[in-house]
């Protein structure tokens, strides 16, 4: 039930010797070629890049177990910071490699390039950053104060949350206990845990908006000094994709807020209610309250990988035996979940906080589905593994289908009804409300100087409208549920890779039932293992499908109105 770090380091002993070896390799590649890359022939450039690469590898794995110890105890915090620091330090060394790459001609970039195949694609992403990249000198400025900045205040909020507890019946319960009880079958409980948990944010909020507004002026100062357009557009140059595509891609989610208004006034009817609160989206709809402990979640997905790839059965169970998953809720653990690609000589680690709900099987599932493509494209090297966070969520996406489509099987009646309602929901959580949180960000974003609370709540309010209509009355507990996302204060605009890999899913999974599922199988393994050592245009152009029509996307949102459809059709039998 806990995850085994002895894959990265057997303890800490061995952690800091590696990271004073790579300290002296940092140095000694900053010797050998600073200064030199104009002059150096490709054979050279080819040694330098590899050494450049392995030298972050290393830099990487010292960095994902110092994060790993601070996840599941908040007390890591100042190991934590020491590993960032020893790194800064470190990747002092290394800052003029990419920053003298991007001075050299055209020329001598597009002869290095097509030497070195292995590394084509980051070489030339890095030929597009050139704009806005500043002098060696600035870099180094800010390299020095990104722990004090930004990530300051992640950590802030990460330790802040992670001692946050919820009194509920006497007892002081985490984060992902009390949201839990909004799955509840029982109103009175949901409502309860609504109140409670509302009532437990509101005394933080101050800090909360603080640490919001910072980072906000932290990214305002980033994109003054480097000159980019708009808060947003270092992220899509991230994930590689355009403005436009995200913008094609936020319309056609909005053009569809009404398939969400006609789902939860559906939901309302068959839950014979007059009116559905916020705290009422995810009531089932089966009172039967059908658990998955850990075992038996365990089992599902792996019989669902299995039917789809024995591929995908074999990583799972790797990690399921060889430690790379947290599992259960702990004191001063953090809250949520996630996958970690650690580093290619090593796994990714999985963390979770399970609590035997049908959500918590899809978050298995979700999870593994990311270990799944992290660990395919370990062959592609450190530099070509980094997934931009828009393919980076199709594994993910697409692993829950595969649960879905299996225990779907399995069920009948009132449970199968349940599933469909839950999955749904799912889908509306990664697509729209995805989409719901990331205008809410545009307008965080624009807003002229820092924000009131009362103006966070506002604009919190006047986007989550947009997407629930009057299908959901969003009382007043709602509006201060912005201050507990965390994707907000760690990656401004990711959000919306949620949805567009949600989208992409439902285009390829459409696709697969469609298709030939051995050659889609094959090429879908292609393009996981590709990782981020391609485009995601070039990527998803292995499916015929082309990510800057508009029309793309709706072969997505078809596939919503088609379990829809399914829904609809079996709670009117």
């Amino acid at each position: 039930m806990n995850w085994d770090l002895t894959a990265l380091y057997k303890n800490e002993t061995f952690l800091e010797q590696d990271s004073n070896d790579v300290a002296q390799r940092a140095i000694g590649f900053e010797t050998v070629y600073k200064g030199k890359l104009k002059e150096v022939s490709s054979r050279e450039f080819s040694e330098a890049i590899m050494e450049y690469e392995a030298i972050n590898q290393v830099l990487g794995k010292m960095m994902t177990y110092a994060f790993l110890k601070f996840a599941e105890n908040s007390e890591n915090g100042a190991f934590y910071a020491k590993y960032q620091q020893k790194q800064a330090h470190i990747a002092e060394h290394l800052l003029f490699f990419e920053l003298e790459f991007n001075k050299l001609t055209k020329v001598k970039q597009d002869e290095l390039i097509g030497h070195c195949s292995r590394y084509s694609y980051f070489l030339s992403s890095l030929a597009e950053e050139k704009p806005y990249q500043l002098s060696q000198k600035e870099e180094r400025i800010l390299l020095k104060k990104e722990m004090t900045s930004a990530s300051a205040f992640s950590r802030l909020f990460d330790e802040h949350f992670s001692l946050l507890k919820f009194n509920y019946d006497g007892k002081k319960i985490s984060e992902e206990e009390i949201l839990s009880k909004l799955q509840d079958s029982s109103r009175e409980v949901r409502k309860k845990a609504a109140d409670i948990f509302t009532k437990g944010l509101k005394p933080h909020q101050p800090l909360l908006g603080y640490i919001f507004n910072m980072i906000k002026a932290d990214l305002a100062n980033d994109c003054e000094l480097r000159g980019y357009k708009n808060a947003e557009q270092s992220r899509h140059m991230d994930n590689k994709i355009t403005q436009k595509s995200v913008d094609a891609l936020i319309k056609s989610a909005e053009d569809s807020f009404d398939l969400v208004h006609l789902y939860y006034k559906k939901k309302a009817q068959l839950l014979g209610l007059e009116t559905l609160y916020e705290y009422d989206r995810y009531a089932p709809l089966d009172e039967s309250k059908t658990e998955y402990d850990f075992p038996t979640a365990k089992a599902i997905v792996l019989d669902a990988f299995y039917q789809f790839s024995p591929k995908f059965y074999e990583i799972a169970l790797r990690a399921f035996n060889e430690g790379w998953i947290d599992v259960l809720p702990k004191n001063k653990k953090r809250g949520g979940a996630f996958s970690h690609p650690a580093t290619p000589d090593t796994h990714p680690y999985v963390l979770l906080n399970h609590t035997n709900t049908r959500r918590d099987l899809f978050t298995l599932a979700h999870e593994l589905g990311h270990a799944i493509h992290q660990h395919l494209s370990s062959d592609v090297g450190y530099l070509g593994s980094d997934t931009p966070l828009t393919t980076s969520e199709t594994a993910s996406v697409f692993a829950e289908m595969l649960v879905f489509d299996y225990i779907k099987g399995t069920l009948s009646g009132k449970e199968k009804l349940s599933l469909y309602a839950s999955k749904i929901e799912d889908i509306f959580s990664t697509l729209y409300r995805q989409i719901n949180f990331t205008t809410f960000e545009r307008r965080v974003h624009s807003h002229d100087g820092e924000l009131s609370l009362e103006t966070f709540n506002t604009y919190w309010m006047q986007e989550s409208t947009k997407m629930f209509g009057s299908s959901i009355a969003l009382s007043e507990n709602y509006k201060v549920w912005w201050s507990y996302i965390p994707h907000f204060i760690h990656s401004p605009f990711y959000c919306y890779a949620y949805s567009y890999g949600q989208l992409l899913v439902l285009a390829l999974y459409g696709l697969y039932k469609k298709s030939n599922k051995e050659e889609f199988v094959k090429n879908y393994i292609s393009f996981l293992s590709a990782g981020g050592s391609q485009s995601p245009k070039a990527l998803i152009e292995k499916f015929n499908f082309d990510i800057e029509d508009e029309g793309f996307w709706n072969l997505g949102i078809t596939e919503v109105k088609g379990i829809l459809e399914e829904f609809q059709g079996m709670s009117d039998a």
